[in-house]
């Protein structure tokens, strides 16, 4: 398709945050991917309200704003926007409501990216878990290990000590057997 924005999963991997233990995707965001101005993408979220709850959506509290805008730098959330009105943010649920709420073919078909996106993210975080709990069983076992390895060392070192014999004193007071 001529003229026609390549976005990869990669690309839309980088711009999920993570806001309340959720990861996201901010309301400037999705609205440049989904091909729409971000205040009509906002707009079109409140006329549909009751199908972004809590766990799809939510809007950022100015404390989050402000830690955000921190993080991103001078390319802040809340550059090019009025300051009173914080970004909403959509949780994966929240992504794909909104592309059916668009109802334009760029949202129906930056959705599917959008979704593999998070999936990969789920990915990569489960395979971490994956790694951590190898590491602690290995760490286990290593110290397991380590303490068998003291004990085996401390009996070679008696086994090659020579005996001590016992030593005579010398003098009138030796005490001769």
């Amino acid at each position: 398709m001529a003229g026609e924005i390549q976005v990869t999963s990669n690309e839309i991997a980088k711009a999920i945050l993570v806001a309340r233990d959720r990861t996201v995707l901010l309301d400037s965001d999705l609205a440049a991917l989904y091909g729409v101005e971000t205040k009509a993408l906002n707009q079109a979220v409140k006329r549909n309200s009751a199908r972004f709850p809590g766990d799809f959506a939510f809007q950022l509290t100015p404390n989050e704003t402000r830690a955000l805008n921190k993080l991103r730098g001078s390319l802040g959330v809340q550059k090019h926007r009025n300051p009173r009105s914080p970004p909403f943010a959509f949780t994966e649920h929240g992504a794909m409501m909104l592309a059916m709420v668009l109802k334009s073919s760029r949202a129906i078909e930056m959705s599917v990216f959008v979704v593999r996106a998070f999936a990969s993210l789920r990915e990569a975080a489960r395979a971490n878990d994956q790694l951590v709990k190898q590491l602690q069983k290995l760490e286990e076992r290593v110290g397991k290990h380590d303490s068998d390895i003291a004990v085996i060392l401390a009996a070679m070192r008696e086994l090659v000590a020579s005996p001590r014999r016992p030593t005579r004193g010398i003098g009138f007071l030796a005490d001769i057997k």
